[in-house]
């Protein structure tokens, strides 16, 4: 999505992006360093791209191989406390954030939150004497040193233009300086206009799976996240007849009133349940109760799963060691 009347302030937020490199290489701003190696996966855009997916797959593989793994993330959206904290999997998005709560619940690895995630990362190495962390949306997080730099990208990114006009956080050359480049498994040109370019990252190719739940009749879809087209898309792909869609801001905090309307209108058309994502089922807490029960609410998570994954998780293990 494009915000024309914008162009105006994107030579403003180019200057910011090239002033904050200018520290960063002049050492004004020198990157912390942890103890354990730090994997960081992220992406150029604002949202979208299946970075608390991917951040899950490889949690569960790394610790399947036996691999003590930390989870740092910046917890957007938490209310109730700025200090460190480790994610409790039965709380709350206004304690910790949204996407941290997804990751200790999905991932079953300890999550750790903090505005810098260098506090997050000294929380979790007093907690383990080894490990590794994984440094979710940390693309742009530069102030803290990693030592494998993955980067989710899209065609759509290429084309895309710089923030507040567009919706990339970095300009597409920002690519080169990733260890990793991580795209959709059905994108070949994609992968032959990386190569084009002469960045020498790895390339994984990644295969997107949404969980859609059997459903009998017409579903309600409402979703708060930053591409809300790509999940009623895959809803409709699944099979999926969409009576009502309700699209609201990426990491919306819902109301009594949003709920209300959302059932009101599933209910007018005849709904048989309701469905959202991952994310949207940990904001919403216990207001999930508030439904009526005549019209469930059924989550379909994403998942993310990595071709050749043995291989790929062998690979990044030799990098970090």
């Amino acid at each position: 999505m494009t915000r024309p009347l914008l162009w105006p302030l994107v030579p403003v937020y180019r200057l910011s992006l090239a002033l904050r490199t200018f520290q960063l290489r002049a050492g004004l701003r020198p990157a912390q360093r942890l103890r354990w190696p730090v994997v960081s996966i992220g992406n150029l855009s604002t949202g979208g791209a299946g970075k608390t997916p991917l951040t899950i797959t490889l949690a569960k593989a790394l610790a399947a191989r036996g691999v003590h793994i930390s989870v740092l993330s910046r917890g957007y959206g938490r209310r109730r406390s700025t200090l460190p904290l480790l994610v409790d999997p039965g709380g709350t998005a206004e304690q910790f954030g949204d996407e941290p709560l997804l990751i200790a619940r999905a991932a079953q690895v300890p999550v750790f939150v903090a505005a810098e995630r260098y506090q997050a990362g000294l929380l979790a190495e007093r907690a383990a004497p080894s490990g590794l962390h994984l440094l979710d949306d940390g693309f742009q997080h530069r102030q803290l040193a990693r030592d494998v730099d993955i980067l989710l990208l899209s065609s759509e990114d290429l084309a895309d233009h710089l923030l507040p006009a567009g919706n990339l956080r970095e300009p597409s050359r920002a690519a080169a300086r990733a260890d990793v480049i991580a795209i959709p498994a059905d994108a070949p040109e994609l992968e032959a206009e990386i190569k084009s370019r002469g960045w020498q990252a790895a390339i994984w190719r990644l295969h997107r799976r949404m969980d859609v739940p059997q459903i009998d009749g017409p579903v309600a879809a409402f979703c708060g996240i930053a591409r809300p087209e790509q999940f009623f898309a895959g809803l409709e792909s699944a099979g999926v007849r969409l009576a009502e869609r309700f699209a609201f801001p990426d990491h919306h905090r819902y109301t009594a009133n949003d709920l209300e309307r959302i059932a009101a209108a599933a209910q007018k058309a005849g709904a048989a349940a309701l469905l959202t994502t991952g994310k949207d089922r940990a904001r919403l807490g216990a207001m999930t109760e508030s439904f009526p029960a005549t019209i469930p609410l059924r989550t379909a998570p994403l998942h993310i799963e990595i071709a050749d994954e043995a291989e790929v998780i062998s690979g990044l293990l030799r990098r970090v060691r």
